[in-house]
């Protein structure tokens, strides 16, 4: 099964997430079908935090990718934040 879900990056203690599309039963870090954006939990100032593409989001949704609760919650607030603006 394809699941959307984050893939660490960054250094110690300065987390960076890649927000990828892979098969369930690959490891958190390893190998991906396709990156689909990113999360910086740590980003401070107008650095931008959090982006997806949106339309490949929707592709994957579309041929049964699942998405994983952490990503469903990114996606969820970023479309109130959008709607809010």
């Amino acid at each position: 099964m394809v699941v959307i879900r984050l893939a660490r990056g960054g250094a110690k203690k300065r987390p960076f997430f890649n927000i990828v599309a892979t098969d369930s039963r690959n490891r958190r870090d390893g190998r991906f079908i396709e990156r689909l954006g990113f999360y910086n939990p740590v980003a401070s100032g107008k650095e931008e935090s959090f982006r997806i593409a949106q339309d490949r989001l929707t592709h994957w949704q579309e041929v049964g990718a699942q998405l994983s609760p952490t990503v469903a919650r990114l996606v969820a607030d970023a479309g109130k934040k959008a709607a809010a603006v």
